[in-house]
């Protein structure tokens, strides 16, 4: 088989060293960011949660007062 020619099936090691290879790439976040960064995300989780209970609880009053 020449060099040109994909190998054919799935090579284990070759996949194993070619992940080494793209995780020494990452740049990880630090503590700090990782921390700042997950309260974002649970502050903006909170305030959508909290507009669909609201806009929830309005339709679902509103429906029951269009079909009573």
């Amino acid at each position: 088989m020449s060099s040109a020619q994909p190998e054919n099936g799935f090579n284990i090691k070759r996949f194993i060293e070619e992940v080494i290879a793209e995780m020494k790439k990452v740049t990880w976040s630090s503590k700090k960011e990782l921390i700042s960064y997950t309260c974002v995300v649970a502050i903006a989780v909170a305030i959508v949660c909290s507009l669909i209970w609201v806009c929830d609880t309005i339709f679902a009053r509103l429906f029951h007062i269009i079909l009573r």
